[in-house]
């Protein structure tokens, strides 16, 4: 019997545009649901669990995405989706052993597989460093800026504000000479004090650094930068934030920004993002269950689409999941949520078509064009420097 949740069997006769897919570069693992923070902001249920992914399931995966005609050379495992420093060092040592000795079973000498987390940081520790080190982990911290602006989403589940841990840990990241960058969630707080961010960073040496603007998804069904008013006040706050790093030298170099700066220095122009490119992303939940396109969308049901897993890894393939009517189903509205992009947005070369996720939670459908998340994400940096390259090149 084949329910909702069951993926369609392979159909063979279902053609693949191998051209627009893949190679898989970014590989998100739940390695646990369990997050120590109750942020008001975030999009996953169940972070008060703690739903472990078993190592004896990564050879699996590793194989599944070995043997399939997405796998890219270059590949960030990234451990996320959960709180990954609630694990112990251990986990992360048997995962690189696993890694290493799947690499070698499988004679994909040209292949690299890179271990990163994304972590709160109010974990880390000089014993966290050493894993850190010995087992090459990229770290990424989420840090939301000076401490009023920081407690005010970002706490534990006591009430208590997580800024003072978490600059503990980025002092025990510099104490061990660990590089990370930083992903600063943007709230209606934070863009009132566009200084106090900008000098935040500055000041404690963040110099690579992304904003995540506060977004409607998942179990946070609304967001305080909700509305054409708030836009303009992003605008606004990039636009400050911008020329004090400018005036300093750029210091801090914003995501944002470079994104932008480098496809117009390459002269390059984008048809497609790793986002709605099927099979650039992977990602897995700790149960074994798989997705592409958004890792937001890992794990998901709607009325409109059922569940967005493509299937579970004990049985089920990357590219027989490729073949099956679900997989089609979802790439086909996907694609032409790209088009409807692509034919009536002037934006559409430097953004590649939008964020499948937050069409759907924006427009309940993969099959549209702009959304709130396009304007924040792509359109209000663009337009920030094409304002300054009015007035001269920026600062290299």
């Amino acid at each position: 019997m084949i329910t909702s949740d069951t993926p369609s069997p392979p159909t063979a006769a279902l053609p693949l545009e191998l051209n627009r897919f893949g190679p898989i570069g970014l590989v998100v693992v739940q390695s646990t649901s369990l997050c120590n923070l109750d942020c008001d902001y975030c999009y996953l249920p169940d972070r008060q669990r703690k739903q472990v992914f078993d190592l004896d399931l990564l050879p699996l995966l590793l194989k599944r995405i070995l043997e399939s005609p997405f796998c890219g050379s270059e590949v960030s495992l990234v451990w996320h989706a959960g709180e990954p420093l609630t694990l112990p060092c251990s986990y992360y040592d048997e995962a690189t052993a696993i890694i290493q000795r799947s690499l070698r079973e499988y004679g994909t000498s040209g292949i690299q597989i890179e271990q990163h987390v994304q972590t709160n940081g109010t974990l880390i520790n000089d014993t966290w460093c050493d894993c850190f080190r010995r087992n090459q982990i990229v770290v990424g911290v989420s840090v939301d800026g000076p401490a009023e602006i920081h407690d005010e989403h970002r706490r534990f589940r006591n009430g208590r504000g997580s800024h003072t841990f978490c600059m503990d840990g980025i002092e025990a990241l510099r104490r061990n000479a660990i590089p990370f960058h930083v992903i600063s969630v943007v709230t209606a707080s934070a863009m009132q004090q566009p200084e106090a961010m900008y000098r935040f960073f500055r000041d404690h040496e963040i110099y690579s650094l992304g904003f995540n603007v506060e977004e409607q998804e998942g179990v946070h069904t609304s967001s305080s930068m909700q509305g054409l008013e708030r836009e303009d006040q992003y605008r606004q706050f990039l636009r400050n934030f911008w020329q004090l790093s400018e005036a300093d030298g750029h210091p801090v170099v914003l995501r944002e920004f470079q994104q932008v700066i480098n496809l117009i220095q390459r002269n390059q122009r984008l048809n497609q993002n790793e986002l709605n490119r099927p099979f650039s992303i992977l990602s897995v939940d700790w149960q074994g269950n798989f997705s592409t396109f958004d890792p937001e969308l890992l794990s998901v049901s709607s009325e409109r689409y059922g569940s967005f897993n493509l299937g579970n890894i004990r049985d089920l393939s990357l590219i027989d999941a490729a073949q099956t009517e679900k997989f089609h189903r979802l790439w086909d509205e996907v694609r032409s949520g790209m088009q409807r992009c692509e034919s009536s947005c002037d934006y559409f070369g430097l953004c590649g078509g939008g964020m499948s996720s937050n069409k759907f939670w924006e427009h309940g459908t993969l099959d549209c064009s702009e959304t709130s998340a396009c304007r924040f994400r792509t359109q209000v940096p663009v337009k920030i420097l094409l304002e300054r390259f009015e007035d001269g090149p920026p600062v290299s």
